[in-house]
């Protein structure tokens, strides 16, 4: 990862601007000093190469600045949402073991909006474990089976995403002013927003908040020639009152779940410029893309160098070796091939058509969930029997109580999940049923429909 580090930092011009957030700015020469900087903190504390860290800091300078810092001292670093809730990180170093924690050192969930620096504290963990592989950048993916994937990716695996992204048609380059509105705990935020960019020439600038009132004036004040989010954020500016215009934006596109075509068109009539999609997965980077959103509702041609496969229905995406660790793949990686579990069509040209997905992952607001973890972890409420969880408009939960239990009030549901799942998880309806419906063979059906019918003759609904 230290190679990966060094071409970051020196394809561009040190003096070019990098990172933004309303008038502040760091350029990359700026980054390079800071990355060191933390580096001989880190290293002080024992870090280097082949150590275990686990990462959990808001979007920010710091996160940028920290994860270099680890890389270039050679580390495996776990990189946590910071939305997940303290259960929810236990469980996952108690899989995955790392030696060390680097949090941010202040209540982040009091931060009110963006905030570019934060002040790290960084704790040694009992029982840690070395790295056993080479991977160096470790996420976390939910899985069909409600066990969280650890996916892991090398350092050669993250140049070439990087490069493959370099040669997209469309994607941002030296001097163009990215407004990063995705994730940077997630790949396309990552690798495509801050990590491209860095070896690009790009300036990432960050909004205050995601409001349609802050965005805009954000991407205004530093005429913002391209656009990166998911389709909540094309929503929420399609639907701004007398937006200003953009004369400066060229490029804007969605990653992290198909765009609805509808909230394309909006955003498209109101800002005159199309919405492009880029499709990828946590285990393979960018899987296709078309920046430009000329092709919807394709979403594009294979990026270069990856080769995909219509089979049974699904779509596949050839890999040397499996990117799981802890063997929590299950079955999604065989014979070289990754199975996305996404039904999809590939034409001729090698166009790819996704059609939605083949199991209980759904993708809200641009994260991905597992149906069947919220369901687990209702199913432990003391209360609940059973919980089937579906997803449409939004996640509806159908429970049905245990014998002789007293019935919980609405808001010890809501609690008990809010203490647990990170709140993007948590479902939005919640109906008390006296039984579930189930298939001829006993399964349970997990057709919303079905579910709402029964739901009508027990009426006790919680709306969270």
């Amino acid at each position: 990862m230290r190679s990966l580090v060094g071409t970051l930092f020196d394809a561009r011009d040190d003096g070019l601007p990098y990172l933004a957030h309303r008038q502040e700015s760091v350029t990359r020469g700026e980054l390079r000093e800071r990355v060191a900087k933390q580096a001989t903190v880190f290293a002080g504390y024992g870090i280097g190469t082949g150590s275990t860290v686990g990462l959990r800091t808001p979007p920010s300078f710091t996160q940028v600045e920290v994860l270099l810092a680890l890389w270039q001292l050679g580390a495996q670093v776990l990189l946590f949402d910071f939305r997940l809730k303290p259960a929810e990180v236990a469980a996952l170093r108690a899989t995955c073991r790392p030696q060390f924690m680097v949090s941010a050192g202040t209540n982040v969930r009091a931060a009110f909006g963006f905030r570019s620096e934060y002040e790290v504290v960084t704790e040694r963990q009992g029982g840690g474990r070395p790295a056993g592989t080479d991977h160096r950048l470790v996420q976390f993916s939910s899985g069909s089976t409600g066990r969280p994937k650890v996916i892991g990716r090398t350092a050669r695996s993250l140049a070439a995403e990087i490069e493959r992204f370099t040669r997209i048609p469309g994607m941002p380059g030296t001097g163009d002013r990215l407004l990063l509105l995705s994730s940077t705990a997630h790949s396309f935020g990552l690798i495509a927003g801050l990590l491209h960019s860095l070896a690009a020439g790009v300036c990432v600038v960050f909004a205050p908040r995601i409001s349609a009132r802050d965005v805009l004036r954000t991407a205004v004040e530093h005429r913002i020639t391209a656009l990166f989010g998911v389709p909540m954020h094309y929503e929420l500016l399609a639907a701004a009152s007398d937006p200003p215009a953009l004369p400066d934006l060229r490029v804007a596109v969605s990653g992290g779940e198909l765009m609805p075509p509808q909230v394309a068109a909006r955003f498209a009539r109101r800002y005159g410029i199309a919405v492009g999609e880029s499709y990828g997965t946590t285990e393979t980077g960018v899987v296709a893309m078309d920046a430009h959103g000329t092709l919807r509702p394709r979403v594009g041609p294979a990026a270069p160098g990856v080769v995909v496969r219509e089979h049974l229905g699904e779509l596949d995406v050839a890999l040397a070796e499996s990117p799981y660790l802890y063997e929590s793949g299950g079955t999604q990686y065989a014979d070289g091939w990754l199975h996305t579990r996404d039904r999809a069509t590939v034409d001729a040209a090698g166009t790819v058509l996704v059609h939605g997905r083949a199991d209980s992952l759904v993708v809200i607001g641009g994260l991905k969930v597992d149906l069947l973890e919220v369901e687990n972890v209702l199913r432990e409420h003391p209360a609940v029997e059973q919980a089937v969880l579906v997803h449409e408009a939004v996640t509806e939960a159908y429970v049905v109580l245990a014998a002789g239990a007293d019935r919980p009030p609405a808001e010890e549901l809501l609690r008990w999940c809010r203490e647990r799942l990170a709140d993007y998880k948590v479902p939005r309806v919640v109906r008390v049923l006296e039984s579930l419906p189930r298939t001829s063979n006993g399964k349970l059906l997990r057709q919303a429909a079905a579910l709402r019918t029964s739901s009508a003759a027990v009426p006790t609904e919680i709306t969270l």
